[in-house]
This record gives C-alpha cells, structure tokens and sequence, in this order.
C-alpha cells in the first residue's frame, strides 16, 4: 500500500517541503548551483512537482501538478521512492541501476542534483514530526 493516499496528500508533504526548501536561505545557493529546473513525476499516487530553483533574476517556483515551467531533468519514480530519498533511505545509484528512478535529461544534471539536496533530509523528517505524520515516518523505516 503506497504511503501517501492520493495526489493532496504527497503535495501537503512532498510539495510543501520543495516549497520551503527553495527559499531556505541555507539551500538556495545549493539549489542555484545545480542551475537546472527538474521535475519529480511520481506514480503511486500520480503527481508532479516541478522546481525551479532561484536565478539572480527569478525567485524560485514550485508547481504541484500542472506546470508552464519546462523541466530540464525530469525524475520518473514512485512517491514511495521519492518519500524514502528525502528521508536519506536511498541509494540514488543503486536506484537508478535498478530502474527504480528514471531519468530524462542531461546526466550531468542529474547527478549534480543529489549532493546539493542532501542537507534537506533532516528537514523533510522534522517536517513531518512537525505535522504529526509519524505515520509516513513508521512507514519508510519498515518499508
């Protein structure tokens, strides 16, 4: 059984946290550098999150589902995956081998993006301490 129940439910966690995190003043210069726009295109539920990340003359945007913006890398996986990469629980290697993540784009960007990210993971965790999810939490420690 997926740990989010449908669309809502991964962008009032997933989407929030992309929210916050692209105008994080610690994580902008991360996200700057990795100077592409990307999109999370999750099955399991079906959902879309595309980021922008800021640029010297655009604040960052983060579209939930529709989007005008023309993503550069696009990451194909099930929210599940997504859910478990932003808690630190998967390898991005060892998922894209396997097919569990898959990309559209350059590679160059996509492997650019994983590092810059990492200090958000114990944010999206303290995110949802804060929202009274532990259920999402107990979920991804015992999937």
């Amino acid at each position: 059984m997926p740990y989010f129940k449908d669309a809502d439910d991964v962008y009032a966690n997933l989407g929030l946290f992309l929210r916050q995190l692209a105008v994080d003043p610690e994580m902008t210069p991360a996200l700057k550098r990795a100077d592409t726009t990307f999109q999370l295109r999750m099955r399991n539920p079906d959902s879309v999150l595309t980021v922008r990340p800021p640029q010297d003359d655009q604040p960052p945007q983060v579209d939930l589902g529709d989007t005008t913006l023309q993503p550069e890398v696009v990451l194909q996986l099930d929210a599940d995956t997504a859910h478990r990469f932003w808690l630190g629980q998967v390898n991005v290697a060892v998922a894209l081998a396997h097919g569990d993540i898959r990309t559209r784009g350059p590679a160059s960007k996509v492997l650019k993006l994983v590092p810059l990210v990492k200090p958000g993971f114990p944010r999206y965790r303290q995110q949802l301490e804060a929202a009274g999810r532990e259920d999402l939490l107990a979920a991804a420690s015992a999937g």
